[in-house]
């Protein structure tokens, strides 16, 4: 595999700082990844050059960026092979997209009594929009549980489907754990008893090539800040069939059709469920995003970070009284730990002092931390820029910490 590293890491200048005097050693983009200077330029361009409020205006600004924004949405269909631009919905993250699903689908599909099948490994925007749609409807939350290593307890899945079960909510990737989880089996389970599935992508839109018509999957969300790309924009994928059933998730500019007093009726897909002006500069940015990450290789990518993955398990696991949190065969760039007699957040306060970013505490996912009894870890995660000298930095960072602590 020919990966330019550094052509990579010259695209992001914020890498060459220095943190307290040391070169920074960015190791946190599960949280939200680093921007290349491709879409710090076209945000700035769009700002400069010809930013105008989009669908609305009649003069060359607003046309221009129209014309910008819609081929973004071609480029994100492409980018998970959707069968239709009709099925990619603008939002303003994964969150919002999620939320989008739980309120719309609940209120058309979900009646008292009725099912969601929620996965224990979820971050709490997959949990906690599903509670707030079952609370109103009195249906129920049924809980898929993950064992010790990290791994779904898919035996247990056909036995929690019922007649009443409409929805199955599960991510791609853990983002505590790292596990690439079986979401083909899922979908495939699911649909033999009719039952939808939404799949949090966030975790793996930049690690992990996304084919939505060869999954089969009914709905997936993700976010352009976890793909290089900038924070306030996401996307929703739906199949047509639900999206031209379920009722508007907002209502305002560009979701109506017509509107009087008598009554109103909405847009076509896309736009029924885009009420508003969006995040304009966002989305040519993250149309930006796309085209590097097409360049380099999404696949090239994935198997650049498996390599700082298994480096720095095999380094962090020869530390005496260190415990990784899930070790699925099959794992994504992240690393979750803690070692005995150290506060993750102590922690994490020393490696910052010495240039390195990791993230401490609960990571959104309360259910995995009650899961191993524990209230907050440490996480290293890795993106297209990070090198196996940076685990080296932190190794030998993370072991200073260790005996000052």
């Amino acid at each position: 595999m020919n990966y330019d590293i550094e052509k990579i890491r010259s695209y992001f200048p914020i890498l060459q700082q220095k943190v307290y005097n040391k070169p920074l050693v960015y190791l946190d983009t599960a949280a939200s990844a680093q921007k290349p200077v491709q879409v710090l330029m076209k945000l700035e361009q769009l700002h400069n050059d010809y930013y105008g409020n989009i669908h609305r205006g009649a003069h060359y600004m607003a046309d221009k960026a129209t014309v910008e924004y819609e081929e973004v949405r071609d480029k994100v269909k492409e980018f998970i092979n959707a069968g239709s631009r009709k099925e990619i919905i603008f939002t303003k993250g994964t969150t919002e997209s999620i939320n989008l699903v739980a309120s719309s689908f609940c209120e058309k599909y979900v009646s008292e009594g009725d099912e969601i099948i929620v996965s224990e490994m979820e971050h709490h925007s997959n949990i906690v929009p599903w509670q707030i749609e079952a609370g109103k409807r009195k249906a129920k939350i049924v809980k898929l549980p993950f064992n010790d290593t990290g791994l779904l307890e898919m035996d247990k899945l056909p036995e929690l489907i019922t007649p009443k079960t409409k929805l199955i909510a599960v991510n791609h990737v853990s983002n505590v754990l790292g596990t690439i989880n079986p979401i083909e089996k899922i979908i495939e389970i699911a649909h033999q008893h009719n039952v939808a599935v939404l799949i949090d992508g966030a975790q793996a839109s930049a690690h992990i090539k996304i084919d939505v018509q060869k999954l089969d999957v009914d709905f997936y969300a993700f976010s352009a800040h976890k793909v290089y790309g900038p924070n306030g924009v996401g996307v929703l994928y739906g199949k047509k069939k639900w999206l031209e059933e379920m009722p508007p998730y907002q209502g305002g500019g560009q979701m109506i059709s017509e509107v009087s007093f008598d009554g109103t009726t909405f847009n076509e897909l896309p736009y029924k469920f885009e009420a508003g002006t969006p995040n304009i500069s966002g989305l040519a940015a993250f149309g930006a995003a796309i085209d590097l990450i097409n360049e380099i290789g999404v696949e090239n990518m994935g198997i650049h970070e498996h390599e700082l993955l298994e480096y720095a398990t095999e380094k962090l696991k020869a530390i005496p009284g260190l415990k990784i949190y899930g070790e699925a065969p099959h794992k994504s760039g992240v690393i979750c730990f803690n070692i005995d007699g150290i506060h993750s957040y102590d922690l994490g306060m020393l490696l910052d002092k010495m240039g390195i970013a990791i993230r401490t505490g609960h990571h959104c996912a309360d259910p995995i931390m009650q899961h191993f009894g524990m209230s907050a870890c440490a996480r290293i995660s890795f993106g297209m820029y990070n090198t196996k000298e940076e685990i080296d930095i932190f190794m030998e960072a993370l072991n200073k910490a260790i005996m000052m602590l």
